[in-house]
């Protein structure tokens, strides 16, 4: 019987997700000393020592921020995420927050939260305190989503039901996410074209290095007077700073955002939320589930699907025998992987290999048993990162 693969739990994570890895194959938990996998919520594993018998990382939730995602590629180790899988919850959370401000709810909630119930006089300061806090309806605003993934897809589509108008903006938008976009989308060249329409503005784009600080005082300014920014995205997306300054101005009208910052935190026009764009149990259990469905289809076959830092490669077994290999995207390393295998005297019955970026990934099934010294062979070519043998038990 194969040997059970061990799977350190660092966050609690969905029980229904958890079911995924079964416990004829798996054993998973907080005290794992050689894990062959970590499942992951929020916990900041940059400052872990990451054990070298970890083959995959599994995120459940779509940000990657909290694992050290480039130390792990030159290992050979892939990142997966779940991402979609919370893509409901932030929709409707930014549709809360827009109708947040519109309506000034905030304010009037707070007004009314400060009012003494024995006060015979309160339903007539209800009344006459009311007008304060007049908004405006949804309906007929423009709304400008940056970042048109599954979540700015969704965004977009509930909008348009609302009956705004919508002008969406993604220099990188991927052919199945341009399928689910409504075509009622308007489409937007740059950011500031979005910024210069929209009443509200959505952002859902990964914190990077091109998009640190995306919003800022240069792009601010070009939004419409009292026009409302909702950053359910990543904190650095928005240039604190920048908001704070226009905020002050009169020149934005809310700040809507899931990350309450000691810079802004507290000010009269900012709804700040304690990170809630996933906290549904609907979406830690979707998460949960898929990112356990990605790591064991890893662990047990070698298939890559939805990993930040690999690229998608699946290939059906057509053999017991199936070696994966992970390495430097550099010229002839396919060459050297065959001819490592025919050195080894293994007939290649199928393969399949892909790279992304610097990285490359290849999966191999073969005619017969693997013997260790081939597997020795391949871990000594120059550019190899990691070799791994999945013999089906």
């Amino acid at each position: 019987m194969a040997e059970k693969f061990q799977v350190l739990i660092l966050n609690q994570i969905s029980a229904t997700g958890m079911k995924r890895l079964p416990v004829e194959r798996y054993v998973a938990g907080k005290d794992i000393k050689s894990p062959d996998a970590v499942l992951v919520r929020s916990a900041d594993m940059h400052a872990m020592d990451i054990a070298r018998s970890v083959q995959a990382i599994g995120r459940a939730g779509a940000g990657t921020n909290n694992i050290p995602v480039k130390a792990m590629s030159a290992r050979g180790v892939p990142v997966f995420n779940a991402p979609g899988a919370n893509a409901n919850a932030v929709k409707e959370l930014v549709l809360a927050g827009m109708l947040l401000a519109a309506r000034n709810l905030p304010a009037a909630l707070q007004f009314v939260g400060g009012l003494d119930k024995a006060d015979p006089d309160m339903e007539k300061k209800v009344e006459d305190g009311k007008k304060n806090f007049a908004g405006y309806e949804l309906a007929g605003q423009t709304l400008g989503v940056i970042g048109l993934g599954k979540i700015g897809c969704l965004v977009a589509d509930a909008a348009i039901k609302l009956g705004m108008n919508v002008y969406g903006y993604d220099p990188e938008i991927t052919v199945d996410a341009a399928w689910s976009l409504p075509s009622q989308v308007k489409r937007a060249v740059s950011v500031a074209d979005v910024l210069k329409h929209a009443q509200f503005v959505t952002l859902h784009v990964p914190l990077v290095e091109a998009t640190k600080n995306l919003i800022n005082a240069d792009n601010l300014g070009q939004m419409k007077p009292g026009a409302v920014l909702l950053n359910f995205s990543r904190e650095g997306v928005v240039s604190e700073d920048a908001v704070f300054a226009a905020l002050n101005d009169k020149k934005l009208g809310y700040y809507v955002c899931d990350f309450p910052g000691p810079r802004i935190n507290g000010h009269a026009r900012v709804i700040a939320l304690p990170h809630l764009g996933a906290s549904t149990g609907e979406a830690e259990e979707n998460c949960a589930v898929m990112v356990a469905d990605q790591l064991r289809d890893y662990l047990e076959h070698g298939n890559v699907q939805n990993a930040v830092n690999f690229p998608n490669v699946t290939m059906p077994r057509e053999s017991s025998f199936r070696i994966a290999v992970a390495n430097s995207n550099v010229p002839n390393m396919l060459g050297q992987i065959s001819t490592a295998m025919a050195q080894a005297g293994l007939n290649i019955h199928n393969m399949i290999n892909k790279s992304r970026g610097d990285m490359a990934y290849t999966l191999v099934d073969v005619d017969s048993k693997v013997p260790d010294a081939a597997i020795a062979a391949l871990r000594k070519i120059e550019g190899v990162l990691a070799v791994r043998y999945l013999p089906l038990p």
